[in-house]
């Protein structure tokens, strides 16, 4: 088990050639514990595993075996830009990581935004593989019964994508949050220094066009949301600009074993926003025996 002082960026890299033509890059902690949690991050510009979770790991790590990926398209992971619906494609890419890493046990999927679309439809695609969920504000299953679309963080996100500034990435990651001390200047310069390489525009883009290709349905998560048999876990800030609270509504109704719980306050990244209250509430959640 590796001591929480002992958890830092370079410590916990890893690559993984998953297949011949994909490289992840991930981040493990919490070896020698018996559950494995993957932590999928949000598809910001920016974004990887560690932008989204660098101080959660610790604490997850004295309790479960972590994994915090970067998906395909983001941090140091490989940025291919023919893949299928984005959903599909980080799916099958996880699937292949744990292959390739010999994990055979259920494993417990957290995931923000993005990353909570992947980690249903994981449990879709492989539910022989899928243990608990703990999803925050996840994309694929919020429908906005009252909010607008596209909402504001979605508009942001696509400013940054046609042009690609730091102020526009600046305008984006304070749709975020709640509490604006968050973004400050280091994190908007470490941000944009991911998302402005030529690669990451062209793997956004091509994330982005794949919500509209032909197999679109996929990602439409909340009509096979009634398929999942996993303890469901939503996670919402009361103030998510990118994903409305009323777009709770629906999973919640269609999820068979599904719970809320809505922080104030807070916006779309309740894992660092609510840091202690949301890391009792996700291991809480993942440890009661109750099946």
């Amino acid at each position: 088990m590796t001591a929480i002082d002992e958890i830092t960026y370079e410590s916990t890299s890893r690559f993984a050639q998953v297949r011949e033509d994909l490289r992840l890059h991930y981040h493990e902690a919490g070896v020698g514990n018996d559950t494995t949690i993957v932590l999928l991050h949000g598809g910001g510009p920016g974004a990887s595993s560690w932008s989204n979770f660098a101080r959660n790991i610790p604490v997850l790590a004295q309790r479960f075996h972590v994994l915090a990926v970067d998906q395909p398209g983001y941090g140091r992971s490989d940025k291919p830009t023919e893949h299928p619906q984005y959903f599909v494609h980080s799916a099958s890419a996880l699937n292949d990581l744990l292959d390739t890493l010999g994990i055979t046990d259920r494993v417990h999927l957290l995931g923000n935004s993005l990353g909570g679309g992947a980690a249903v439809r994981f449990a879709l695609d492989y539910p022989e593989r899928a243990g608990r969920l703990v999803l925050m504000g996840p994309g694929g299953l919020s429908v906005n019964l009252f909010a607008p679309d596209p909402t504001e963080g979605v508009k942001n996100l696509g400013r940054f994508s046609y042009e690609p500034t730091r102020e526009n990435l600046e305008a984006f990651l304070r749709i975020m949050v709640f509490d604006q001390s968050l973004i400050t200047p280091e994190l908007v310069e470490e941000r944009f220094a991911s998302a402005s390489t030529p690669e990451s525009l062209a793997a956004a883009k091509a994330m982005g066009k794949s919500f509209s290709s032909a197999e679109f349905e996929k990602g439409m998560l909340w009509r096979d949301a009634y398929k999942l048999r996993q303890r469901v876990l939503l996670i919402w800030g009361r103030e998510d600009r990118v994903n409305p609270l009323d777009g709770a509504l629906v999973a919640l109704k269609m999820i068979p074993r599904a719970q809320l719980h809505v922080f104030g306050g807070c916006g779309h990244w309740a894992q660092l926003e609510k840091f202690d209250e949301f890391n009792r509430l996700t291991v809480d959640f993942l440890t009661d025996g109750v099946e």
